[in-house]
């Protein structure tokens, strides 16, 4: 056997193939030394690499870690809609692991953000399927182009904290196929990533990690995945199921290898399967061994932070901005006397907590800021960041603060004591000692700008008539100070949008009846309806809707047109002028908005965006397909993806609510038919193509008195229409069977 090429499974005994479907420890794959199958090491994502001091031993430590890059996590870089930036955080991440000899980083993280409560929203990237796979494709396809694996997770529908480990989420198929498994689906088909990592939950029943159907029939056989699927943490209850059902790699060791060479001596797991799951393992120390072969290899600090700056810059959305009090003037000779209130100025909260917990190799303040840039403010914390009650004197000294200033920027937000991995949250709130300090600041100074530090949304409007800006900043990652100074003080324009509604209430939203279940299970009972697709549907007022975002400059869209490419594809244009004198970037949205359709479908929904960068009155036109997924939804009728002919409205905007020009498309449909039976309804005849036939048939012989005749008065029609043909003798008696035999023995013809 050659040095140089690793073996196949056929090299290795039943006992090796066992001990590869388990880790080694708690961060590494378990080799086998003797056959060239080194015991690669696997860590923690998503949004920078932590590997614990203490990996080596096998430990887990969340807070002691070697120091890497924090970029901000999915909180807020989905806010910034520009993959190719978000490709760059990957590339970064990859450089790092390979300094440190990380085969694969776990992340990153696509779950739905179903209800803003959620503790794990941080790390996640939308409320919308579409624009999480579109963004997050950008972290897999980043960190593989450098040799390093990633681990999509996690598969699938973990979308609470509460019971996280054992609930069954009861989700019905089609809201499983339209909202939970797009983002997996599209990264699969598209960029292949190296591993994934299943959910604790239940779905439907089964646990994610022996759930054959999630496992092997939809992710392998249908979307072609041809890497490995590893368990979340604790997450494989049975190895011999979890085997069966194509779960690759338990995580971390049960140390139960022999199970595995039991069951396959006594017939319960075929030798072809186990082949099949340990060969995977192979495979996957295969892709990432030139990049563990890099010796001595050092990442570039500094360029690693200028990523994380440039992501956090375009992180930050602009929520309100009035009388232009942003931005501020950053020249000493013209700039207002500033004050800043609020420890998170001093204390970012730049990440989420739990296992995606980073030790920056940097890390910047806004406070920081200000000092090396030589700009003057002054400061007060105002508060604690803890959820301890308000504290008389800090909020004394922060109003006499305000009173001296001509502007107040304000940092406020939740502290991580109120939003982590391992519990969700139970309110939007803020903590109500911060919100009482703002009313205390907005009566002695007028002037106030909010920035907020927070991992999911947070209830805005009880405290905005107090502010006349809010920038939300979300989590920034290490050197959200910087961009926040770049932003306020005018060096950049904000051009983030949100990727997620801010609700006006949280119990508007419709996962709120089930949330977050109970007796052990949850119930997805608004089906597709999440997020803006519910709230734009039913016409429900928001406080800031989905793709929202504001800019110190002004954009014009126009040119909208639509051009049909195939029977149920399209193309759309539209030009977007910069009509100000501030150079920025502008999002261009793209909704699909269905006609008249047999199921309930959202008002609309994104199948398009792109980042567009213009200069101070600067136009350029943009191109976005719209392939046959962007008009389909998933039938139960058919199990499968069906695109029914007729007209569909194509929106062009800046945001769920702000749509620019809407242009209509007839599409051909996808000529999907059931076959017809004594089953189906005579309306159901009627809108068959075989079916409208055999209807003119009966009508014709009914005319010729070869068969009784139809009823023709209104109401008897609308009986007949809604009726199973087996059932026409309840109107027709006798001659209701005849009827009836007659359309099945036509059908048979027909249909041949």
């Amino acid at each position: 056997m050659s040095e140089a090429i690793y073996p196949s499974v056929k090299d290795l005994t039943l006992e090796e193939k066992a001990s590869l479907t388990s880790g080694g420890d708690a961060w590494h794959l378990q080799g086998a030394e003797a056959k060239g199958i080194p015991g690669y090491m696997i860590t923690d994502g998503p949004h920078g690499l932590r590997k614990s001091l203490a990996s080596s031993t096998g430990e887990t430590d969340l807070d002691d870690s070697v120091p890497a890059t924090c970029f901000p996590p999915a909180a807020g870089l989905s806010s910034s809609w520009n993959p190719d930036l978000i490709h760059k955080v990957g590339e970064a991440m990859a450089e790092e692991c390979i300094q440190e000899k990380v085969a694969v980083i776990l992340g990153p993280g696509v779950n739905i953000k179903r209800n803003p409560l959620g503790g794990r929203c941080f790390e996640y990237w939308s409320e919308d399927p579409y624009l999480a796979g579109h963004e997050a494709i950008g972290i897999v396809e980043g960190v593989q182009s450098k040799g390093v694996g990633t681990s999509l997770k996690h598969f699938a529908a973990n979308n609470q904290e509460t019971d996280r480990l054992r609930v069954d989420a009861r989700i019905s198929p089609r809201a499983l196929r339209e909202i939970y498994l797009p983002a997996f689906e599209h990264i699969v088909k598209t960029a292949q990533p190296w591993t994934i990592m299943c959910s604790y939950n239940r779905i439907n029943g089964v646990h994610s990690a022996q759930n054959h159907w999630l496992l092997t029939d939809v992710l392998r056989d249908e979307w072609g995945f041809d890497g490995i699927v590893m368990s979340d943490w604790g997450a494989d209850h049975d190895r011999v199921a979890s085997l069966n059902a194509g779960l690759n790699l338990e995580m971390p060791p049960s140390y139960t290898d022999d199970q595995i060479v039991y069951a396959v001596r006594d017939g319960l797991i075929i030798p072809a399967q186990l082949d099949r799951m340990a060969q995977g393992m192979i495979d996957l120390v295969n892709k990432t061994r030139a990049a563990m072969s890099i010796d001595n290899y050092r990442f570039d600090v500094d360029a690693h932070d200028e990523v994380a700056h440039q992501a956090a810059i375009e992180s930050i959305v602009m929520l309100k901005n009035d009388d232009a009090i942003l931005p501020l003037n950053a020249d000493p000779a013209a700039a207002r006397k500033i004050a800043v209130i609020g420890e998170f100025a001093r204390t970012p909260r730049y990440q989420g907590g739990g296992s995606s917990h980073i030790t920056p190799t940097k890390m910047t303040s806004f406070l920081d800021t200000l000092a090396e840039r030589g700009i003057k403010a002054d400061f007060a914390p105002g508060f604690t960041l803890d959820l301890e009650p308000a504290d008389p004197a800090l909020e004394s000294e922060a109003v006499e603060t305000a009173k001296n200033a001509d502007v107040v920027l304000m940092f406020l937000g939740l502290p991580e004591a109120a939003e982590s991995e391992g519990f969700d949250r139970d309110t939007l709130d803020m903590p109500a000692k911060q919100i009482a300090l703002l009313e205390q600041v907005a009566a002695a100074n007028q002037n106030v700008v909010v920035v907020l530090s927070n991992g999911s949304v947070v209830s805005v409007a009880p405290w905005a008539k107090n502010a006349k800006g809010i920038l939300e900043s979300w989590l920034l990652g290490q050197s959200g100070g910087p961009a926040l100074a770049d932003v306020i003080f005018g060096q950049v324009s904000p051009s983030g949008k949100l990727a997620q509604s801010i609700p006006l209430d949280i119990n508007d939203d419709p996962s709120m009846l089930n949330w977050p279940g109970e007796e052990g299970h949850v119930d997805y009972g608004e089906g597709v309806f999440v997020g803006y697709r519910y709230y734009d549907t039913y016409g429900k007022a928001v406080d800031y809707p989905f793709g929202y975002g504001l800019s110190y400059a002004t954009f014009e869209i126009t040119g909208v047109a639509v051009a049909k490419t195939g029977a149920n594809t399209a193309t759309v244009n539209a030009t977007v002028t910069n009509t100000s004198d501030v150079d920025a970037a502008e999002t261009v949205q793209v909704y699909v908005a269905p006609g008249k359709a047999d199921v309930a479908r959202p008002k609309h929904e994104l199948k398009g965006f792109t980042k567009v960068f213009l200069k101070a009155g600067e136009s350029k036109t943009v191109t976005i397909d719209l392939d046959e997924r962007a008009f389909a939804y998933w039938s139960e009728k058919y199990n499968d993806w069906h695109v029914e002919a007729g007209e569909y409205a194509i929106e062009v905007g800046v945001s769920s609510r702000d749509i620019a020009d809407t242009v209509a498309v007839a599409l051909d449909g996808d000529g999907k038919t059931q076959p017809l039976t004594e089953w189906s309804t005579y309306g159901e005849w009627e809108a068959d193509p075989f079916g409208a036939k055999i209807v003119a048939a009966v009508a014709a012989a009914g005319e010729a008195g070869e068969l009784p005749k139809l009823p023709d008065n209104a109401m008897m029609r609308m009986f007949l229409n809604s009726m199973p043909i087996n059932s026409l003798p309840t109107l027709l008696g006798e001659g209701g069977k005849k009827i009836a035999r007659f359309m099945v023995d036509e059908y048979a013809k027909l249909s041949k």
